[in-house]
C-alpha cells in the first residue's frame, strides 16, 4: 500500500484554454479514505483519470508512494477502479468476473478460487458466485465490482460515483458498507463523488474542486465548521449554509433590527465595509420579537424529529432565501412572520471581494 501525490498536476484539453484541472497539489496519506467532490465540470473525475493514467497530464506530476507514475501505463500502476456502471461482463459468471484480471496476470487457478472466495466472504457474494451479472440486484452487482478490485490486492482504490446508479435506500445501505470494508482493509481510497452528504459521511478528508482549482481541503468537520470560502460554505452541508449580505457596523455585523457580534479583528481584515454573513439552518434562533432578520415561511418541510422552514427574507437591501432547522414538533407554519438571529459562536464571516473566510468569526463563550 501507499500514499498518493498530485504535484502541480494539470490537465488541459486539446482545444481549450482554461485547465479541467489546474496545477492541483494533494497528498494523500497512506490508507486514508480521501473523497473528491464538487459540482459537475468542476475535474474531479478528471483528477480520479489522471491518477488511473486514462488522462494526459499536460504538467506537474502524481506519485503513488514514492513512484514516480506520470508516464507509466494504468495497468503497471498498480491501482484498481470501480466504476459507476459496475463495467462486469454479462457472460461471465460471478466468480469469473471478479477473477478475470488475476486470470490475465497469470495468477495459478487455485490462488485465484482462494482469493475469490476471500473477496466473496468479504462482501457476502458468496452466495452468488455461480450466478451472471443479469441476476444480481444494482446493489449486488456493484459488490461484485467491489470484489473484482479488492482480489487485485492494490495499492490505491479508485471509486468514480460507484453509487449514483443505486436507489436512494440502498446507497446509503452500501456507503456504509463501502466506508466500513475501506477501513478493515486499510488501502488508500480516493473516491468521487458530487453528493455532499456521501462526502461528509464516507470520507477521512474531503478535497473540494470547482472549475478545476483546489479549494480546500480537511476533515468532514474542519469543512463544515471552518469553511475557506463562500464557495465551500454553500457546497458542504444540507440544506446549504445561508449566505446574508451584512454592513460592518460598530460591535459586528448589521442583521436585520439586530448586530451579530463578531471580533473586531475579524471585521478589520475585510476590504470593504460590506461582507457576507454565514449562518447554517441548525444555528439560527427564531422569534416573533421582531429582532434579526424578518422572514416570511413559505414552505415547511417535515423530517419527524426536526423540521426544515423554507422562507425568504431581506438582507442589506436584497432577497435572499432562507432555511433554519427547527423542532419537528414545535415550529412555525406556512405563511408566519419570524425573525431570525444567529447564535453568537456559530457566525461565519466573508470578504466580499475574494470570498475568503475572515479569521475565525465565531465568538466564544
Amino acid at each position: 500500500m501507499a500514499g498518493v501525490t498530485f504535484d502541480k498536476a494539470t490537465r488541459l484539453y486539446p482545444g481549450t484554454t482554461k485547465p479541467a484541472v489546474d496545477a492541483i497539489e494533494l497528498d494523500i496519506k497512506d490508507g486514508e479514505f480521501l473523497v473528491l467532490v464538487g459540482p459537475s465540470g468542476c475535474g474531479k473525475s478528471t483528477t480520479l483519470r489522471m491518477l488511473a493514467g486514462l488522462e494526459e497530464i499536460n504538467s506537474g506530476r502524481i506519485l503513488i508512494g514514492d513512484r514516480d507514475v506520470t508516464n507509466i501505463a494504468p495497468k503497471d500502476r498498480d491501482i484498481a477502479m470501480v466504476f459507476q456502471n459496475y463495467a462486469l461482463y454479462p457472460h461471465m459468471t460471478v466468480a469469473e468476473n471478479m477473477g478475470f484480471a488475476l486470470k490475465i496476470a497469470g495468477v495459478p487457478k487455485e490462488e485465484r478460487a482462494q482469493r475469490v472466495l476471500e473477496a466473496a466472504q468479504l462482501l457476502d457474494l458468496e452466495p452468488y458466485l455461480d450466478r451472471k451479472p443479469k441476476a444480481l440486484s444494482g446493489g449486488q452487482r456493484q459488490r461484485v465490482a467491489m470484489g473484482r478490485a479488492i482480489v487485485r490486492k492494490p495499492q490505491v482504490f479508485l471509486m468514480d460515483e460507484p453509487l449514483s446508479n443505486l436507489d436512494a435506500k440502498l446507497r446509503v445501505q452500501t456507503r456504509t458498507q463501502i466506508a466500513s470494508l475501506q477501513r478493515r482493509l486499510g488501502v488508500t481510497t480516493v473516491y468521487v463523488t458530487h453528493d455532499q452528504i456521501e462526502a461528509l459521511t464516507m470520507g477521512d478528508r474531503i478535497a473540494v474542486l470547482k472549475d478545476g482549482v483546489l479549494q480546500q481541503v480537511g476533515t468532514p468537520r474542519d469543512l463544515y465548521e471552518a469553511p475557506a470560502n463562500v464557495f465551500v460554505a454553500g457546497f458542504i452541508g444540507s440544506p446549504a449554509m445561508n449566505l446574508f449580505p451584512a454592513e460592518i457596523v460598530t460591535g459586528g455585523v448589521q442583521f436585520g433590527t439586530d448586530v451579530a457580534k463578531v471580533p473586531a479583528d475579524v471585521t478589520k481584515a475585510a476590504t470593504d465595509k460590506n461582507v457576507t454573513v454565514g449562518v447554517r439552518p441548525e444555528d439560527l434562533d427564531i422569534s416573533s420579537n421582531g429582532k434579526g432578520i424578518k422572514v416570511v415561511i413559505e414552505v415547511v418541510e417535515e423530517l419527524g424529529a426536526d423540521g426544515y422552514l423554507y422562507g425568504t427574507a431581506e438582507s442589506a437591501g436584497e432577497k435572499i432565501d432562507v432555511v433554519v432547522r427547527v423542532d419537528g414538533r414545535d415550529h412555525a407554519k406556512v405563511g408566519d412572520t419570524v425573525y431570525i438571529t444567529p447564535k453568537p459562536a456559530h457566525v461565519h464571516v466573508f470578504d466580499l471581494t475574494s470570498g475568503k473566510r475572515l479569521g475565525d468569526s465565531r465568538v466564544r463563550h
